[in-house]
Formats: structure tokens, C-alpha cells, sequence
């Protein structure tokens, strides 16, 4: 029989952490604001993480935009990681690039060794989707010390990306692990499976939160396209990994 396939789950609240729990999720990335991408979490939520059943990993991303980080914002960075050891979370998820779109290898080892040195896994964010060649960035990323990537294959979304996926795959030979994401759920992720060797998937199992009232909204408050974990959606993607 087949290993179950590990289901990280991103989660930017303490109901999303209760949700992706409730649901079955092996896994947590925390995160703040995954509307843009997801940011370096809270020190509360941090704190609400640190007693979860399951392994939490935090992202490490102090803005929204690229991933072109200068000295101060990765000096930022270092103690963000800090934040996350302090915490007693398992690992961080970070990434940087050069503005062609490579990986920030100068950036990353200092980011990478931090938290090592603190005992905590890393793992290579979607930073990986703007590389202009994703075999040399995954050689890299085992390179650097990452334990996993986070990837898209290039795409959208990781159906979209499976040739990007493959070359992935083929690039990490077992020296690191591949974690497909972005528009992954229960209805799709048969095509996944069909084609990756899958060790790892990462989804966020989320439905659209109302829209702000309009008083919110006018003021700037709330921009719209929030979203919350769903325990059911989580339940149902885990099934169809076990089965």
C-alpha cells in the first residue's frame, strides 16, 4: 500500500488553525494576509500556533510585492526566524530573488543558516515560480539546505504547472522534496497524483469570506478577496490522499 501523501494546509487566522486541525491537516502554514501571498504571522498567532497537535511551519516575508529583499528587510527577516524559534515552531518558509527572477543565493544562505542554527526546517516558497530555469533553482535549493519546496511549476496554478512540476521532480532526485500548490482541492488533485510522485501537497482549503460592509470598504479597511479554511474542503482533499 502506498504512503499517505503529507497535507499542509495555510491557515492566516486562529479559525483557519482550528479548521485545517479539525479537517485532518498533517500539516500548518501559518501565514498573515494570504490574500497577497501570505505574510510573516503575528507574534499572537505565533504564540496560538505553538500548542497545535500537528507540525507548524511560519512564513518568513515581512511585505507584500516581489522577493527582492535588501540588507535591512533581511536583517528583518533574521529575527522574524527568531520570532518562530522562540515560538517552539518546527520550520519557517522563506525565499528571496534577484530581480531577474533567480534565486537570491547570497540572501538565503544568511536566512537558511539562521534558522538552522535554531533548529528549525526550511522551506523554499513559491519564490521558485519566478526562476527562469527551475531545474537549476530546485539544485540550488537542496544546495542551500532547504528540506522542501514550494512550487507552482511556473504556473498559476500547479495543474496549469505540471511540466514545470516534472522538471522539478526530475531536478531534486531524492535530495529534496517537491510540495505542489497554488489551486489544488479534492476534484483536481487526481491529475497530480496521476502524473508526480507525490510525497507532499500544499493547499489552503478555503471558501470566500462575505464581502466587507460598504463603511469598511470605503475607508480601506478591508480591499475584498478574503478567505477562510474550510474543515470540510480540508477533510475532503485528506481523503482523497489516503485513498
Amino acid at each position: 500500500m502506498a504512503e499517505a501523501i503529507t497535507l499542509e494546509v495555510c491557515v492566516d487566522s486562529v479559525h483557519g488553525l482550528a479548521a485545517a486541525i479539525d479537517g485532518g491537516a498533517d500539516r500548518i502554514e501559518l501565514c498573515a494576509a494570504l490574500e497577497t501571498g501570505g505574510l510573516t504571522p503575528t507574534a499572537g498567532l505565533l504564540r496560538a500556533a505553538s500548542a497545535c497537535p500537528v507540525p507548524v511551519v511560519a512564513m518568513i516575508r515581512p511585505r507584500g510585492g516581489d522577493f527582492c529583499f535588501d540588507a535591512p528587510e533581511t536583517r528583518l527577516m533574521q529575527d522574524e526566524i527568531d520570532a518562530v524559534a522562540a515560538a517552539g515552531l518546527q520550520g519557517v518558509v522563506l525565499g528571496a530573488s534577484l530581480p531577474d527572477g533567480r534565486l537570491d543565493q547570497r540572501a538565503l544562505e544568511r536566512l537558511v543558516r539562521r534558522a538552522r542554527d535554531l533548529g528549525l526546517r526550511c522551506t523554499l516558497h513559491r519564490a521558485i515560480d519566478l526562476c527562469p530555469d527551475l531545474a537549476q533553482a530546485t539544485r540550488a535549493a537542496a544546495d542551500l539546505g532547504f528540506e522542501r519546496i514550494l512550487t507552482s511549476g511556473g504556473a498559476r496554478s500547479a495543474p496549469e504547472g505540471l511540466a514545470g512540476l516534472e522538471r522539478c521532480f526530475d531536478a531534486a532526485a531524492g535530495r529534496i522534496a517537491i510540495m505542489p500548490g497554488a489551486g489544488i482541492h479534492a476534484d483536481n488533485v487526481d491529475l497530480l497524483r496521476a502524473r508526480l510522485p507525490l510525497t507532499d501537497l500544499h493547499a489552503s482549503c478555503s471558501v470566500p469570506l462575505p464581502a466587507p460592509a460598504p463603511m469598511v470598504a470605503a475607508l480601506g479597511f478591508d480591499a475584498g478577496g478574503r478567505r477562510q479554511t474550510s474543515s470540510t474542503l480540508v477533510a475532503r482533499l485528506k481523503a482523497k490522499l489516503v485513498g
